[in-house]
């Protein structure tokens, strides 16, 4: 195996979810297109990391100034949707069901990794907040050990400030048979349990 092939694989090895086997595969597949496929993607990579920013407003990311979803109109400022990744933003936008606007942290706490409230994008949420107009805050965390605790750190600093804080319903997921759901989502389902309309 020559260097460089070695230290293509190494660095397609280096994306999430690509083990070695995998990255070798790229290397293999590179190696059998043309030479302007290498180009084209390594033009694209770049074109990436120079064009994409945050957001000034959501920390979402966007290659203009204020993401599309910030600068729409149509969109409630009043309820500001708190996700952790970008890719949440995405996901919940596709649904079609949430009008608002979005805050993106960029991670959630998790002191065993390192991660605290200083490397989250919180104090341009409390900025947001505080600036008045946002009723709603729904805090949309993952369901695990961290974004539980990203919820309640967050809730503890933007109740004070005046807004209403919700959090995403958690439970069984729509075609679940029960006898296969977790206790956790079946604890939570219990938790969240509402009455049923007449």
């Amino acid at each position: 195996m020559s260097d460089a092939f070695r230290k293509a694989v190494q660095q397609l090895g280096r994306f999430p979810g690509v083990g070695e086997k995998t990255a070798t595969r790229h290397a293999y597949w590179l190696l059998r297109q043309p030479p302007e496929a290498a180009e084209n993607i390594a033009a694209a990579i770049l074109a990436l990391k120079a064009s994409v920013r945050e957001c000034a407003s959501c920390c979402d990311l966007s290659d203009r100034e204020l993401c599309p979803r910030c600068a729409d109109p149509r969109r409630d400022p009043a309820v500001i949707c708190v996700v952790e990744r970008p890719q949440d933003v995405r996901a919940i936008d596709a649904s079609g069901e949430f009008k608002g606007r979005f805050h993106v942290l960029h991670g959630a706490l998790s002191p065993l990794d390192g991660v605290g409230p200083s490397d989250l994008r919180i104090q341009p949420l409390l900025a947001r907040i505080g600036s008045g107009g946002t009723t709603e805050c729904i805090l949309a965390m993952d369901p695990d050990v961290e974004g539980d605790a990203t919820s309640l750190y967050l809730a503890r600093l933007l109740r004070p400030l005046g807004v209403r804080v919700t959090r995403l319903a958690h439970g069984i997921a729509v075609g679940t048979e029960i006898e296969f759901a977790d206790r956790v989502s079946l604890a939570r389902a219990f938790e969240g349990r509402r009455d049923v309309p007449a």
